[in-house]
């Protein structure tokens, strides 16, 4: 099995869907940062502006003086990849002397200054789609072909970070599950997901307890593990080359499995 990195997440917000407060103070967001990096992550993502639906945007200032600290507290322990969640280039320009590697921008670049920054820094970028904003995105989701309609705006979105310099190893896709989506939207392109790998850049899966999960066993975000690790296998098998999950342990037992199996 091609190697597969495992993207843990850190939530330093109030209202994130499934750890939203856990980690909103200094001292126990760089403990869960150990902790996930201990657990066997290959890369922590960090981010202060929860993206749940309905949730309102966050000033670049507050995810500022949230995320500093726990990245510089990070980079005092380790050189792990760092992936920062935002969507502002102010946010990403005041950690660049912390040597982050990876922009997560949901927004896949609505702010004109992130793709000259990511350029000129050698970053990664990960580009999501997401049809309308947090706020809104989950009021009526339509789509002609939802799996032909996401190819085709990030297929647009790659083309653009590589006009403008960015090489293809550097660029991530992400078709954004939960995003203004449907129940059904998200089981076609998780079944579908293996498609996305044909625009030729390493694919990101985020379905980590999400509602998705909860709506067919029906259970809360606290009891969606075994429902998002089997979600997990089918988006490894449709090659899915990074996955953003809270349970960084038991997906890595997971794969390791997998590994097994195929072997």
């Amino acid at each position: 099995m091609n190697k597969i990195e495992i993207m843990g997440v850190l939530n330093i917000t109030e209202n994130s869907f499934y750890d939203g407060g856990s980690y909103n103070d200094i001292s126990s967001s760089v403990k869960q940062a150990k902790y996930l990096i201990e657990e066997g992550a290959d890369i922590i993502d960090i981010g202060a502006e929860s993206s749940k639906p309905g949730s309102n945007p966050v000033s670049s200032e507050v995810q500022i003086s949230k995320i500093m600290p726990v990245v510089e507290s990070v980079r005092e322990i380790t050189d792990i990849p760092i992936s920062i969640d935002t969507r502002s280039a102010d946010v990403i320009k005041s950690l660049l002397k912390y040597k982050i590697d990876i922009v997560n921008d949901i927004s896949s670049l609505e702010d004109d200054a992130m793709l000259e920054i990511i350029r000129e820094n050698n970053l990664s970028i990960s580009l999501m789609h997401m049809q309308g904003t947090p706020k809104n995105m989950q009021d009526n989701p339509k789509y002609n072909n939802v799996v032909e309609d996401i190819f085709k705006y990030l297929k647009d979105k790659v083309d653009l970070c590589l006009k403008s310099g960015i090489s293809k190893n550097r660029i991530i896709i992400d078709p954004g599950f939960g995003f203004g989506k449907t129940l059904e939207h998200n089981y076609t392109i998780l079944n579908q997901l293996e498609k996305f790998s044909q625009i030729g850049c390493r694919v990101l899966s985020g379905i980590s307890r999400k509602s998705m999960i909860g709506n067919v066993i029906n259970k809360p975000a606290s009891e969606r593990l075994y429902g998002s690790l089997a979600a997990t296998v089918l988006a490894v098998r449709n090659k899915a080359k990074i996955l953003r999950v809270h349970d960084v342990r038991e997906t890595r037992m997971l794969l390791n499995f997998m590994d097994l199996i195929v072997r």
